[in-house]
């Protein structure tokens, strides 16, 4: 008889890999290390991911289900759509500070193109999890944006490609180089998750949000 794979044990490996992402970041995340965090031995892996690039691309599935819930949070509790917008933003970006190393594999190429990781080898790509979020983005937009004439969903595209690069600007510490300031500091403006954003890079997510949707009617 086949045995039935272990699903705690396949989840205990992903819990391992979510740890070590966030705590010593990419490079740390082998497939011996990851192994060897969850307990077993380092063929077991092999089991439920058939290679290392699976593995870490269930990881990276896992970053975009807490991102997706912190956003679900923040905005919750906004009243109208750009308020809904502006905590979006802020939430986005604050999980790129907060959680470096997991928003850097979210975002690997390597995985995102590759069918072959996906659960049970094939279905969706890991790019599809960006899906829902970039929905929000375009129905949100479409109900904020300045420029009528340009279709919402470029608007969105736009809206957030600016705001990733200014995450990840930010997080290699080019931003705070060129504007004379340090990545950590004065803090303003709410990140999501209890984490508040540094005062010059909450002034850039504003900045970014007006000269996409125009600022803020009294």
């Amino acid at each position: 008889m086949s045995q039935e794979p272990d699903t705690s044990l396949r989840e205990r490996l992903i819990d391992a890999g979510v740890e070590l992402v966030m705590t010593e970041g990419t490079a740390a995340l082998g497939l011996r290390e990851i192994a060897r965090r969850a307990g077993v031995s380092h063929g077991a892996p092999r089991r439920y991911f058939p290679t290392h690039h699976s593995l870490l691309s269930a990881i990276a599935r896992r970053g975009f289900a807490d991102l997706g819930a912190r956003v679900a949070a923040t905005t919750e509790e906004a009243t109208t759509p750009r308020a809904r917008l502006d905590a979006l933003a802020r939430t986005y970006v604050g999980y790129a500070l907060e959680c470096r190393g997991m928003f850097e594999l979210m975002f690997r190429h390597d995985l995102l193109d590759s069918e072959k990781n996906a659960p049970g080898g094939g279905g969706a790509r890991l790019r599809e999890s960006t899906l829902p979020m970039f929905g929000l983005f375009a129905g949100l937009v479409a109900h904020c944006r300045a420029d009528e004439g340009t279709p919402p969903d470029v608007a969105a595209a736009a809206l957030w490609a600016n705001l990733h690069g200014v995450a990840q600007l930010w997080v290699s510490e080019s931003l705070p180089l060129v504007l004379g300031t340090h990545a950590a500091g004065d803090t303003a403006g709410d990140a999501g998750s209890g984490r508040r954003l540094p005062a010059p890079l909450d002034a850039l997510v504003t900045a970014v949000l007006d000269a996409h949707l125009g600022p803020v009617k009294p």
